[in-house]
């Protein structure tokens, strides 16, 4: 019998019940005879399906501001040390510093990072945090990125944007030659995943792998769909991180804007997240003050990603208000991939990237969110009504099984 892999998956700030850290990674590489895998991140309720060879792992107890956040960084050394894995998924640039050095110290350990975020360019530009320190934050995090590259077995991407975006990752995923994994270069919207293999000893496979949809279920969504009648209630969702970025606030304008031509009533849901206690205060008065019609679940705390996909299969129309943003323009959201696997009709802003994935599928409606002055009620109501979504059902292009493929073949090439 072959001698038992061990892989650690870590994140500080990520909950353990990750939908990308445990749900996909986690689940993916536990399907592997041979392998034990341990998930380590952010205390949250866990999924109680996990398959016997998928472990956990508290990093972090309090809130990402607590002091318990430093304690994270002698709580993931003390788990390499016991667990002594063969393979380390790093999910936070946080990690990165213990990672390399764990790595210099055993050679015979490879990690690989996954970028899930452009990190630097969050923070010059999100204003989470003070405008004299974003410069500084932002190029620490940008060199320590760049180092821990450098040593990493590969890079993992979470959007295509990163490859032009990130110096550490644009010339190896520029290589047209020589694929190591999959080379399947085509149209963003029906393209899944690629990786090349580096032109030099210094530069590693950089790999893309798109946060799309794994079900928990084999329970295939209805379609053809359509909205219900006008003379019934109207469910509609925002999931995900709460944030005036994200369009919260534009969600519930267009709610509103619905309502009087509406008779059965418009109700919305807004479920996940919100770090800003700021935000929180103001979007729990306009819940208290909206009478039903809008409903909070979760904010001060995660949400259990099971508990969003019911939520999303018991609604008619998904929002994605999000406002142009340097950040967020270029990517594609989770949600997106969410919503089109549920065969959820949509209701999306004009983004070049965005738009064709839902047009393909016969999703929804491209709508600016942000006009100053929103077409009659009557009108959206007329056109949400008259469309019939998902004729061919979820694109395939929305779940995470590509995904998977590549990357139990990139496991498979670094161990």
């Amino acid at each position: 019998m072959p001698p038992t892999t061990t892989i650690l998956l870590a994140s500080v700030l990520k909950p353990l019940d990750d939908t990308r850290m445990l749900g996909k990674f986690g689940r993916t590489l536990a399907g592997r005879p041979g392998i034990q895998v341990h998930v380590a991140g952010r205390t949250a309720p866990l999924p109680p399906d996990l398959p016997a060879n998928l472990h956990v792992h508290e990093l972090l107890r309090g809130t990402r501001l607590s002091f318990d956040r430093l304690q994270a960084q002698w709580r993931y050394w003390q788990l390499l040390q016991r667990q002594q894995p063969a393979v380390v998924f790093v999910h936070a640039p946080e990690l990165l510093p213990a990672t390399v050095l764990w790595q210099f110290r055993h050679p015979r350990c490879r990690f690989v990072y996954d970028v899930r975020e452009n990190y630097a360019l969050n923070i010059e530009t999100q204003a989470v945090y003070p405008a004299w320190t974003r410069g500084l934050l932002a190029h620490l995090v940008r060199a320590l990125e760049t180092l821990a590259a450098s040593r990493a077995a590969a890079v993992v991407l979470a959007e295509r944007s990163y490859a032009q975006e990130l110096p550490f990752a644009t010339k190896a995923a520029s290589a047209p030659e020589e694929p190591l994994v999959s080379a399947r270069l085509e149209h963003p919207s029906n393209t899944t995943s690629f990786t090349q293999k580096p032109e030099s000893k210094n530069q590693k496979p950089t790999i893309i792998l798109e946060n799309k949809h794994q079900p928990y279920d084999a329970v295939p969504p209805a379609y053809p769909r359509q909205l219900p009648p006008i003379t019934e209630q109207l469910r509609l969702v925002y999931s995900g991180t709460i944030s005036a970025l994200n369009g919260v606030w534009e969600a519930i304008r267009f709610t509103e804007h619905l309502r009087p031509s509406w008779p059965g009533g418009v109700q919305l849901t807004i479920i996940g997240f919100c770090q800003q206690p700021e935000l929180l205060a103001r979007l729990r008065a306009a819940v208290a003050a909206s009478q039903g019609a809008i409903v909070l679940v979760g904010g001060a705390e995660p949400v259990p990603h099971a508990r969003v996909v019911a939520e999303l299969r018991a609604s008619h129309l998904g929002l994605l208000p999000y406002r142009p943003h340097l950040s967020t323009a270029r990517c594609v959201p989770t949600k997106l991939f969410e919503y089109l696997a549920e065969a959820l009709p949509l209701v999306l802003p004009p983004n070049p990237l965005w738009q064709p994935l839902a047009e393909a599928a016969g999703a929804g409606l491209v709508f600016d969110f942000l006009q100053d002055n929103y077409p009659p009620a009557t009108s959206l109501v007329a056109a949400l009504q008259a469309a019939i979504y998902y004729p061919q059902g979820p694109p395939a292009t929305a779940f995470w099984h590509s995904e998977a493929e590549i990357l139990l073949r990139l496991l498979d090439s670094i161990r």
